[in-house]
């Protein structure tokens, strides 16, 4: 079975995670053809190694954040060990993780709400201690460039997690210049594509629908900051709605 392959190279090369990479890489790939299984252990140990990574990013890994990670991702029972024992090599420093970066963004190529569903899982494991430091929103935002989101998509996840001065126009993706009717119709559209059945429809794991109310609240917060600068003609539009 696929999983048998990461038993094997963690196991056997438990001295360092590029040895335990490079021995699955000779296993099946990182890149090629692969069986859904092997991709799945594939997705898995690039997840594993970034979240492990970004909880170095401010030069101290803590449980808690090994923890949060545990809460978002989840593999067999029978894994756990061995992914446990992925997360701790790969924590011990930052370097490489553009490579798994890059990975997920391959594997997930044609899927883009996962790639966001990823990201909201980083953000999960950064935020764990309550803080999201300078270093590990640095490394979030490189994360979310090597994904090939965009600029606004990594301020509306960031904004489910993060409060501070984000233009709540850049969390809609729309211009200051929209009118309010083009301003509601973005907000409903991202309601409607950002709500956890649409997700489920789309192919999102289970395990990442944690992140949905996060979005969805920093969307609303965001539609109704513009709201309450716009003033009390929005609010009548918005009010004799359908």
């Amino acid at each position: 079975m696929a999983w048998q392959f990461l038993k094997n190279a963690v196991s056997a090369y438990g001295d360092g995670l590029r040895s335990a990479v490079d021995h699955l890489k000779e296993a099946f790939g990182f890149e090629g053809a692969q069986t859904p299984a092997q991709s799945r252990v594939a997705f898995t140990i690039a997840v594993v190694a970034l979240a492990a990574k970004m909880s170095k990013a401010d030069g101290v890994s803590l449980p808690i954040e090994a923890e949060a990670f545990k809460r978002q991702f989840q593999v067999p029972e029978s894994e756990c060990a061995h992914v446990r024992k992925l997360y701790e090599l790969a924590s011990r420093d930052v370097a490489g993780y553009e490579i798994y970066a890059a990975q997920i963004a391959q594997i997930l190529k044609d899927q883009p709400e996962i790639k966001i569903s990823v990201l909201e899982c980083l953000f999960h494991v950064a935020s764990a201690d309550g803080v999201l430091h300078p270093d590990e929103d640095r490394y979030l935002a490189h994360v979310a460039e090597i994904f090939g989101l965009s600029k606004g998509e990594f301020r509306c996840v960031r904004r489910g997690f993060v409060v501070d001065a984000d233009s709540p126009y850049e969390v809609l993706h729309v211009s200051p210049l929209a009118s309010d009717k083009e301003i509601k119709a973005r907000y409903r559209e991202l309601v409607k594509g950002h709500h956890p059945d649409a997700l489920v429809s789309k192919g999102v794991p289970p395990e990442f629908l944690a992140g949905a109310e996060r979005r969805l609240a920093a969307i609303t917060s965001a539609y109704e900051q513009i709201l309450e600068e716009r003033g009390q003609r929005v609010e009548r539009e918005l009010e004799s709605a359908p």
